[in-house]
Protein backbone atom coordinates (compact mmCIF):
# COMPACT_ATOMS: atom_id res chain seq x y z
CA UNK A 1 0.00 0.00 0.00
CA UNK A 2 1.32 3.42 -0.93
CA UNK A 3 2.62 5.57 1.93
CA UNK A 4 0.19 8.35 1.50
CA UNK A 5 -2.47 6.20 1.22
CA UNK A 6 -1.82 4.69 4.45
CA UNK A 7 -1.46 7.76 6.31
CA UNK A 8 -4.72 8.56 4.86
CA UNK A 9 -6.25 5.74 6.66
CA UNK A 10 -4.74 6.46 9.89
CA UNK A 11 -6.17 9.66 9.87
CA UNK A 12 -9.68 8.55 8.69
CA UNK A 13 -9.13 6.00 11.74
CA UNK A 14 -7.92 8.54 14.24
CA UNK A 15 -10.95 10.81 13.36
CA UNK A 16 -13.74 8.40 13.76
CA UNK A 17 -12.43 6.83 17.07
CA UNK A 18 -12.35 10.50 18.18
CA UNK A 19 -15.54 10.70 16.77
CA UNK A 20 -16.45 7.65 18.24
CA UNK A 21 -14.73 8.44 22.33
CA UNK A 22 -16.42 11.60 22.49
CA UNK A 23 -18.18 12.02 25.54
CA UNK A 24 -21.75 13.05 25.52
CA UNK A 25 -22.24 16.72 26.90
CA UNK A 26 -23.99 16.72 30.30
CA UNK A 27 -26.99 17.53 31.04
CA UNK A 28 -29.64 17.78 34.77
CA UNK A 29 -32.71 17.11 33.16
CA UNK A 30 -33.70 15.36 29.98
CA UNK A 31 -37.35 15.37 29.29
CA UNK A 32 -37.92 12.94 26.26
CA UNK A 33 -40.87 12.45 23.36
CA UNK A 34 -42.87 15.63 24.71
CA UNK A 35 -45.77 17.64 22.92
CA UNK A 36 -44.21 21.50 23.61
CA UNK A 37 -47.38 23.64 24.08
CA UNK A 38 -46.62 27.15 22.12
CA UNK A 39 -47.86 29.98 24.66
CA UNK A 40 -48.10 32.44 21.67
CA UNK A 41 -49.43 30.71 18.85
CA UNK A 42 -50.87 27.56 20.67
CA UNK A 43 -49.39 25.34 18.20
CA UNK A 44 -48.23 21.97 19.56
CA UNK A 45 -44.84 20.38 18.92
CA UNK A 46 -44.65 16.66 19.26
CA UNK A 47 -41.94 14.15 19.89
CA UNK A 48 -39.61 16.84 20.97
CA UNK A 49 -36.68 16.15 23.42
CA UNK A 50 -35.94 18.78 25.93
CA UNK A 51 -32.90 19.22 27.84
CA UNK A 52 -32.53 21.39 30.57
CA UNK A 53 -28.92 22.41 32.82
CA UNK A 54 -28.82 24.87 35.32
CA UNK A 55 -32.43 25.20 35.30
CA UNK A 56 -31.92 26.71 31.50
CA UNK A 57 -32.87 25.04 28.52
CA UNK A 58 -30.22 23.72 26.54
CA UNK A 59 -31.80 22.57 23.53
CA UNK A 60 -35.24 21.52 21.97
CA UNK A 61 -34.82 18.56 19.31
CA UNK A 62 -35.32 14.88 18.25
CA UNK A 63 -33.44 11.75 18.97
CA UNK A 64 -30.11 12.64 16.59
CA UNK A 65 -29.64 15.77 18.43
CA UNK A 66 -30.05 13.63 21.83
CA UNK A 67 -27.82 11.22 20.95
CA UNK A 68 -25.00 13.74 22.11
CA UNK A 69 -26.27 14.34 25.56
CA UNK A 70 -26.52 12.21 28.75
CA UNK A 71 -28.42 13.05 31.90
CA UNK A 72 -28.82 11.37 35.30
CA UNK A 73 -32.52 12.21 35.41
CA UNK A 74 -34.48 11.60 32.28
CA UNK A 75 -38.61 12.17 32.23
CA UNK A 76 -40.12 9.81 29.28
CA UNK A 77 -43.02 12.51 28.34
CA UNK A 78 -44.17 9.84 25.87
CA UNK A 79 -48.29 11.28 25.43
CA UNK A 80 -47.93 14.45 27.62
CA UNK A 81 -48.08 17.84 27.02
CA UNK A 82 -45.50 20.35 28.08
CA UNK A 83 -46.08 23.92 29.07
CA UNK A 84 -44.10 26.72 31.16
CA UNK A 85 -44.11 26.89 34.74
CA UNK A 86 -47.42 28.73 35.80
CA UNK A 87 -47.47 32.39 37.21
CA UNK A 88 -49.57 33.97 39.88
CA UNK A 89 -49.61 37.55 38.92
CA UNK A 90 -51.16 39.14 42.32
CA UNK A 91 -50.98 37.28 45.95
CA UNK A 92 -50.17 38.78 49.11
CA UNK A 93 -47.91 37.86 52.16
CA UNK A 94 -49.61 39.40 55.12
CA UNK A 95 -50.78 39.42 58.79
CA UNK A 96 -48.19 40.82 61.36
CA UNK A 97 -45.33 38.70 63.05
CA UNK A 98 -48.00 36.61 64.59
CA UNK A 99 -48.53 35.33 61.06
CA UNK A 100 -45.45 34.91 59.32
CA UNK A 101 -44.93 31.27 59.88
CA UNK A 102 -47.90 30.62 58.62
CA UNK A 103 -47.21 32.58 55.31
CA UNK A 104 -43.91 30.44 55.29
CA UNK A 105 -46.11 27.49 55.38
CA UNK A 106 -48.11 28.54 52.51
CA UNK A 107 -45.11 28.76 50.09
CA UNK A 108 -45.24 24.90 48.98
CA UNK A 109 -48.71 24.96 47.56
CA UNK A 110 -48.02 27.45 45.09
CA UNK A 111 -45.10 24.93 44.35
CA UNK A 112 -47.38 21.83 45.05
CA UNK A 113 -49.94 23.00 41.82
CA UNK A 114 -47.49 23.97 39.34
CA UNK A 115 -46.87 27.91 40.28
CA UNK A 116 -43.15 28.55 40.04
CA UNK A 117 -43.49 32.27 40.25
CA UNK A 118 -45.63 34.53 42.29
CA UNK A 119 -45.94 38.64 41.42
CA UNK A 120 -46.03 39.64 45.52
CA UNK A 121 -48.40 42.46 45.41
CA UNK A 122 -47.73 44.37 48.87
CA UNK A 123 -47.74 43.34 51.81
CA UNK A 124 -46.24 43.81 55.77
CA UNK A 125 -43.71 41.23 55.62
CA UNK A 126 -41.17 42.64 52.81
CA UNK A 127 -38.30 41.90 55.19
CA UNK A 128 -39.62 38.35 55.62
CA UNK A 129 -40.26 38.17 51.73
CA UNK A 130 -36.17 38.67 50.67
CA UNK A 131 -35.33 36.39 53.09
CA UNK A 132 -37.47 33.29 51.61
CA UNK A 133 -36.41 34.75 48.47
CA UNK A 134 -32.89 34.14 49.37
CA UNK A 135 -33.66 30.95 50.62
CA UNK A 136 -35.27 29.69 47.78
CA UNK A 137 -32.97 30.39 45.64
CA UNK A 138 -30.53 28.95 47.56
CA UNK A 139 -32.18 25.65 47.46
CA UNK A 140 -32.66 26.00 51.19
CA UNK A 141 -36.57 26.47 51.09
CA UNK A 142 -39.53 25.06 48.71
CA UNK A 143 -41.41 27.58 47.01
CA UNK A 144 -42.06 29.81 43.71
CA UNK A 145 -39.28 32.59 42.48
CA UNK A 146 -41.08 35.68 44.02
CA UNK A 147 -40.94 39.03 42.72
CA UNK A 148 -41.86 41.85 45.19
CA UNK A 149 -43.14 45.04 45.16
CA UNK A 150 -41.95 45.43 48.78
CA UNK A 151 -44.52 47.98 51.18
CA UNK A 152 -47.71 49.30 49.31
CA UNK A 153 -47.41 53.15 48.67
CA UNK A 154 -50.69 54.62 50.32
CA UNK A 155 -51.53 57.64 52.22
CA UNK A 156 -51.67 58.50 56.16
CA UNK A 157 -53.79 56.02 57.94
CA UNK A 158 -53.73 53.40 55.08
CA UNK A 159 -55.74 50.19 55.28
CA UNK A 160 -52.82 47.39 54.98
CA UNK A 161 -50.39 47.64 57.38
CA UNK A 162 -47.21 48.27 56.60
CA UNK A 163 -47.43 50.45 54.32
CA UNK A 164 -45.40 53.83 53.05
CA UNK A 165 -47.82 57.04 53.74
CA UNK A 166 -46.91 59.74 51.04
CA UNK A 167 -48.76 62.70 50.78
CA UNK A 168 -46.27 65.36 49.16
CA UNK A 169 -43.71 65.52 45.89
CA UNK A 170 -40.79 65.38 48.90
CA UNK A 171 -42.53 61.92 50.30
CA UNK A 172 -42.99 60.49 46.97
CA UNK A 173 -39.40 60.42 46.31
CA UNK A 174 -38.28 59.43 49.51
CA UNK A 175 -40.59 56.46 48.69
CA UNK A 176 -39.79 55.26 45.78
CA UNK A 177 -35.85 55.99 46.94
CA UNK A 178 -36.30 53.48 49.60
CA UNK A 179 -38.39 50.95 47.55
CA UNK A 180 -35.68 51.03 45.03
CA UNK A 181 -32.87 50.64 47.72
CA UNK A 182 -35.05 47.49 48.65
CA UNK A 183 -34.46 46.28 45.67
CA UNK A 184 -38.23 46.02 44.56
CA UNK A 185 -39.56 44.09 41.49
CA UNK A 186 -41.88 47.12 40.88
CA UNK A 187 -44.12 49.19 42.94
CA UNK A 188 -47.46 49.09 43.85
CA UNK A 189 -49.62 51.78 44.92
CA UNK A 190 -53.15 51.53 46.99
CA UNK A 191 -56.36 53.92 46.90
CA UNK A 192 -57.57 53.88 50.56
CA UNK A 193 -56.24 57.06 51.49
CA UNK A 194 -53.89 58.66 48.80
CA UNK A 195 -54.42 62.18 46.99
CA UNK A 196 -54.44 62.18 43.50
CA UNK A 197 -51.70 64.47 43.45
CA UNK A 198 -49.22 61.70 45.24
CA UNK A 199 -50.73 58.82 43.23
CA UNK A 200 -49.92 60.59 39.72
CA UNK A 201 -46.61 61.86 41.11
CA UNK A 202 -45.47 57.86 42.49
CA UNK A 203 -46.54 56.96 38.84
CA UNK A 204 -44.26 59.61 36.92
CA UNK A 205 -41.51 59.55 39.71
CA UNK A 206 -41.03 55.99 39.20
CA UNK A 207 -41.39 55.97 35.13
CA UNK A 208 -38.37 58.06 35.64
CA UNK A 209 -36.28 55.56 36.96
CA UNK A 210 -37.62 52.90 34.74
CA UNK A 211 -39.62 50.96 37.45
CA UNK A 212 -42.88 49.37 36.55
CA UNK A 213 -46.18 50.52 38.81
CA UNK A 214 -49.30 48.53 39.11
CA UNK A 215 -52.02 49.61 40.95
CA UNK A 216 -55.46 50.44 42.48
CA UNK A 217 -56.57 53.92 41.65
CA UNK A 218 -58.13 56.31 43.56
CA UNK A 219 -61.58 57.68 42.29
CA UNK A 220 -60.32 61.24 42.45
CA UNK A 221 -58.11 60.25 39.66
CA UNK A 222 -59.32 59.88 36.19
CA UNK A 223 -57.96 56.57 34.36
CA UNK A 224 -56.75 58.35 31.54
CA UNK A 225 -54.50 60.40 33.97
CA UNK A 226 -53.35 57.91 35.00
CA UNK A 227 -52.59 56.24 31.75
CA UNK A 228 -51.06 59.05 30.62
CA UNK A 229 -48.71 59.15 33.48
CA UNK A 230 -47.52 55.55 33.01
CA UNK A 231 -49.10 53.12 34.87
CA UNK A 232 -48.14 49.81 34.48
CA UNK A 233 -51.18 47.90 34.92
CA UNK A 234 -54.56 48.05 36.48
CA UNK A 235 -55.63 45.72 39.47
CA UNK A 236 -58.73 44.58 39.19
CA UNK A 237 -61.98 46.10 37.48
CA UNK A 238 -63.78 48.98 39.34
CA UNK A 239 -61.19 51.32 37.67
CA UNK A 240 -61.94 49.78 33.99
CA UNK A 241 -65.00 50.12 34.79
CA UNK A 242 -65.03 53.96 35.86
CA UNK A 243 -63.19 54.66 32.63
CA UNK A 244 -65.66 53.15 30.48
CA UNK A 245 -68.44 55.00 31.97
CA UNK A 246 -69.67 58.37 30.36
CA UNK A 247 -70.00 59.99 33.54
CA UNK A 248 -66.79 59.22 34.94
CA UNK A 249 -64.97 63.12 34.47
CA UNK A 250 -68.34 63.62 36.83
CA UNK A 251 -67.75 60.84 39.25
CA UNK A 252 -64.28 61.79 39.67
CA UNK A 253 -65.31 65.22 40.35
CA UNK A 254 -67.99 64.25 42.97
CA UNK A 255 -65.27 62.43 44.43
CA UNK A 256 -63.04 65.16 44.84
CA UNK A 257 -65.77 67.24 46.43
CA UNK A 258 -66.30 64.88 48.51
CA UNK A 259 -70.50 64.15 47.07
CA UNK A 260 -69.57 60.47 46.59
CA UNK A 261 -67.00 57.46 47.66
CA UNK A 262 -66.20 54.76 45.94
CA UNK A 263 -68.60 51.91 46.84
CA UNK A 264 -71.23 54.60 46.83
CA UNK A 265 -70.30 55.39 42.72
CA UNK A 266 -70.62 51.68 41.67
CA UNK A 267 -74.40 51.75 40.66
CA UNK A 268 -74.11 54.80 38.51
CA UNK A 269 -71.03 53.65 37.20
CA UNK A 270 -72.47 50.34 36.04
CA UNK A 271 -75.64 52.00 34.85
CA UNK A 272 -73.44 54.67 32.69
CA UNK A 273 -71.70 51.90 30.95
CA UNK A 274 -71.01 53.33 27.41
CA UNK A 275 -69.59 51.26 24.45
CA UNK A 276 -67.90 53.65 22.69
CA UNK A 277 -66.15 55.12 25.83
CA UNK A 278 -65.00 51.72 26.72
CA UNK A 279 -63.69 51.25 23.21
CA UNK A 280 -61.63 54.41 23.41
CA UNK A 281 -61.15 53.56 26.79
CA UNK A 282 -59.73 49.96 25.92
CA UNK A 283 -57.77 51.17 22.98
CA UNK A 284 -56.30 53.96 25.23
CA UNK A 285 -54.82 51.04 27.40
CA UNK A 286 -53.98 48.41 24.53
CA UNK A 287 -52.23 51.40 23.11
CA UNK A 288 -50.00 52.60 25.88
CA UNK A 289 -48.97 48.51 27.11
CA UNK A 290 -51.21 48.85 30.44
CA UNK A 291 -51.64 45.42 31.55
CA UNK A 292 -55.15 44.62 33.57
CA UNK A 293 -55.29 42.04 36.38
CA UNK A 294 -59.30 41.28 36.55
CA UNK A 295 -58.85 38.91 39.49
CA UNK A 296 -62.10 37.00 38.60
CA UNK A 297 -62.17 34.52 40.74
CA UNK A 298 -61.58 36.08 44.24
CA UNK A 299 -64.86 38.65 42.94
CA UNK A 300 -66.76 35.21 42.26
CA UNK A 301 -65.68 34.19 45.62
CA UNK A 302 -66.45 37.04 47.35
CA UNK A 303 -69.46 38.06 45.75
CA UNK A 304 -71.16 35.11 46.83
CA UNK A 305 -70.02 34.64 50.57
CA UNK A 306 -73.77 34.93 51.45
CA UNK A 307 -74.82 32.01 49.47
CA UNK A 308 -71.69 29.52 49.73
CA UNK A 309 -70.95 27.61 52.74
CA UNK A 310 -66.87 26.77 52.11
CA UNK A 311 -66.54 25.26 55.53
CA UNK A 312 -65.97 22.04 53.99
CA UNK A 313 -63.35 23.19 51.59
CA UNK A 314 -60.08 20.49 51.49
CA UNK A 315 -57.81 23.56 51.15
CA UNK A 316 -58.79 25.01 54.46
CA UNK A 317 -56.43 21.96 55.65
CA UNK A 318 -53.49 23.93 54.36
CA UNK A 319 -54.03 27.46 55.57
CA UNK A 320 -53.16 27.73 59.36
CA UNK A 321 -55.70 28.93 62.28
CA UNK A 322 -54.48 32.54 61.95
CA UNK A 323 -55.12 32.99 58.55
CA UNK A 324 -58.32 31.52 58.73
CA UNK A 325 -59.63 34.00 61.57
CA UNK A 326 -58.44 36.73 58.61
CA UNK A 327 -61.27 35.50 56.91
CA UNK A 328 -64.15 36.26 58.91
CA UNK A 329 -64.18 39.85 58.65
CA UNK A 330 -65.09 39.41 54.84
CA UNK A 331 -67.56 36.48 56.07
CA UNK A 332 -69.19 38.96 58.54
CA UNK A 333 -69.95 42.08 56.45
CA UNK A 334 -71.54 39.42 54.04
CA UNK A 335 -74.00 37.93 56.58
CA UNK A 336 -74.85 41.49 57.36
CA UNK A 337 -75.15 42.49 54.45
CA UNK A 338 -78.90 44.02 53.14
CA UNK A 339 -80.52 42.52 50.50
CA UNK A 340 -80.59 45.11 48.43
CA UNK A 341 -76.56 45.58 48.75
CA UNK A 342 -76.18 41.87 48.02
CA UNK A 343 -77.87 42.02 44.80
CA UNK A 344 -75.76 45.23 43.95
CA UNK A 345 -72.41 43.14 45.09
CA UNK A 346 -73.89 40.16 42.44
CA UNK A 347 -75.03 42.55 40.08
CA UNK A 348 -71.35 44.53 40.09
CA UNK A 349 -69.13 41.22 39.57
CA UNK A 350 -72.01 39.76 36.75
CA UNK A 351 -70.80 43.59 35.11
CA UNK A 352 -67.11 42.53 35.55
CA UNK A 353 -67.66 38.91 33.32
CA UNK A 354 -68.69 41.44 31.03
CA UNK A 355 -65.51 43.17 30.80
CA UNK A 356 -63.22 41.38 30.61
CA UNK A 357 -64.03 39.42 27.08
CA UNK A 358 -64.13 43.02 25.92
CA UNK A 359 -60.69 43.99 27.16
CA UNK A 360 -59.31 41.08 25.51
CA UNK A 361 -60.82 41.49 22.44
CA UNK A 362 -59.73 45.24 22.23
CA UNK A 363 -56.03 43.95 22.21
CA UNK A 364 -55.71 44.67 26.18
CA UNK A 365 -53.13 42.14 27.59
CA UNK A 366 -54.52 40.48 30.72
CA UNK A 367 -52.83 39.11 33.71
CA UNK A 368 -53.79 35.85 35.57
CA UNK A 369 -53.53 36.89 39.58
CA UNK A 370 -55.58 35.27 42.43
CA UNK A 371 -55.37 37.81 45.02
CA UNK A 372 -54.86 35.13 47.53
CA UNK A 373 -53.73 36.85 51.40
CA UNK A 374 -54.60 36.55 54.28
CA UNK A 375 -58.32 38.22 54.46
CA UNK A 376 -58.89 37.31 50.98
CA UNK A 377 -61.43 34.73 52.41
CA UNK A 378 -61.10 31.07 50.57
CA UNK A 379 -58.99 32.33 48.14
CA UNK A 380 -56.29 29.59 48.41
CA UNK A 381 -52.65 29.95 47.27
CA UNK A 382 -51.46 27.98 44.61
CA UNK A 383 -54.99 26.51 43.47
CA UNK A 384 -56.86 29.78 42.80
CA UNK A 385 -54.68 30.59 39.98
CA UNK A 386 -55.75 27.43 38.28
CA UNK A 387 -60.02 28.56 39.54
CA UNK A 388 -58.45 31.82 38.24
CA UNK A 389 -57.82 30.88 34.72
CA UNK A 390 -60.91 28.76 34.45
CA UNK A 391 -63.31 32.16 35.65
CA UNK A 392 -60.98 33.96 32.86
CA UNK A 393 -62.61 30.96 30.18
CA UNK A 394 -65.66 31.08 31.62
CA UNK A 395 -65.77 34.50 30.96
CA UNK A 396 -65.25 34.22 27.04
CA UNK A 397 -61.51 33.71 26.73
CA UNK A 398 -59.69 30.50 25.19
CA UNK A 399 -58.06 28.33 27.13
CA UNK A 400 -54.96 29.69 24.79
CA UNK A 401 -55.64 32.96 26.25
CA UNK A 402 -56.07 32.13 29.84
CA UNK A 403 -52.72 30.32 29.90
CA UNK A 404 -51.03 33.32 27.70
CA UNK A 405 -52.17 35.54 31.29
CA UNK A 406 -50.40 32.93 33.18
CA UNK A 407 -47.20 32.71 31.43
CA UNK A 408 -45.62 34.84 28.94
CA UNK A 409 -48.05 37.66 29.85
CA UNK A 410 -46.55 37.56 33.16
CA UNK A 411 -42.74 37.64 32.25
CA UNK A 412 -43.66 40.88 29.62
CA UNK A 413 -45.09 42.63 32.48
CA UNK A 414 -42.49 42.42 34.57
CA UNK A 415 -39.83 42.44 31.68
CA UNK A 416 -38.26 39.05 32.38
CA UNK A 417 -39.49 37.50 28.94
CA UNK A 418 -35.90 37.17 27.47
CA UNK A 419 -35.59 34.09 29.73
CA UNK A 420 -39.40 32.85 31.49
CA UNK A 421 -42.85 32.74 30.14
CA UNK A 422 -42.43 30.28 26.84
CA UNK A 423 -40.40 26.95 26.10
CA UNK A 424 -37.47 27.95 23.81
CA UNK A 425 -33.76 27.65 23.96
CA UNK A 426 -31.95 29.56 26.24
CA UNK A 427 -35.14 30.41 28.56
CA UNK A 428 -36.07 29.12 31.82
CA UNK A 429 -36.85 25.51 32.25
CA UNK A 430 -39.27 25.85 34.92
CA UNK A 431 -41.81 23.32 33.27
CA UNK A 432 -45.07 21.57 33.90
CA UNK A 433 -45.28 18.19 32.37
CA UNK A 434 -49.42 17.03 32.30
CA UNK A 435 -51.49 14.90 31.13
CA UNK A 436 -53.84 16.20 28.82
CA UNK A 437 -53.72 19.37 26.84
CA UNK A 438 -55.01 22.43 28.67
CA UNK A 439 -55.74 23.92 25.30
CA UNK A 440 -58.63 21.92 24.90
CA UNK A 441 -60.13 22.27 28.58
CA UNK A 442 -58.14 24.58 30.75
CA UNK A 443 -58.76 22.93 33.70
CA UNK A 444 -56.55 20.30 32.20
CA UNK A 445 -53.57 22.74 33.60
CA UNK A 446 -54.34 20.97 37.20
CA UNK A 447 -53.50 17.23 35.65
CA UNK A 448 -49.79 17.78 36.58
CA UNK A 449 -47.26 14.65 35.77
CA UNK A 450 -44.26 16.07 36.83
CA UNK A 451 -43.27 19.58 37.62
CA UNK A 452 -39.34 20.94 36.54
CA UNK A 453 -38.24 23.84 38.77
CA UNK A 454 -34.83 24.64 39.41
CA UNK A 455 -33.36 21.92 38.27
CA UNK A 456 -35.23 19.69 40.49
CA UNK A 457 -37.87 17.07 39.22
CA UNK A 458 -41.38 16.21 41.27
CA UNK A 459 -42.99 13.70 40.81
CA UNK A 460 -46.98 13.88 40.92
CA UNK A 461 -46.57 11.36 44.24
CA UNK A 462 -44.27 13.99 45.38
CA UNK A 463 -46.39 16.63 44.72
CA UNK A 464 -49.11 15.23 46.88
CA UNK A 465 -46.82 14.58 49.55
CA UNK A 466 -45.61 18.28 50.11
CA UNK A 467 -49.05 19.12 49.70
CA UNK A 468 -49.16 16.50 52.86
CA UNK A 469 -46.25 18.18 54.76
CA UNK A 470 -47.91 21.52 55.04
CA UNK A 471 -51.62 20.19 56.44
CA UNK A 472 -52.45 21.16 59.58
CA UNK A 473 -53.89 18.53 62.20
CA UNK A 474 -57.12 20.02 63.45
Amino acid sequence: MPTAMRNSLLVCLVLTLCHCSKPAEQLDILINNARIVDVETGRITRDQNIGIRNDTIIFIGDDELTANYSAPQTIEASGKFVIPGLWDMHVHFRGGDGLIEENKNLLPLFVANGITGVREAGGDMTSEIFKWRKEIEDGELTGPVIFTSGPKLDGPRATWAGSIPVTTQDEVVQAVDSLENMGVDFIKIYDSRINREAYIQIIEEAKKRGITTSGHMPFTVMLEEAVNAGLGSVEHLYYILKGASSEEYAVTQDNINGKAGFWGSMDRLIATYDESVARKTFKSLKDNDVYVVPTMHIGNTLSYLDRDNHEQDKYLDYIGPGIIKTYEGRVRGAMRASPAAVERRHALNTTFRGLVPKLNQAGVTLLAGSDTGASNSYVYQGISLHREMAALVETGLSPLEALKAATINGARFLKLDEYYGSIEEGKSGDLLILDANPLEDITNSQRIHTLVLDTKVYSRTELDQMLESVKYNR
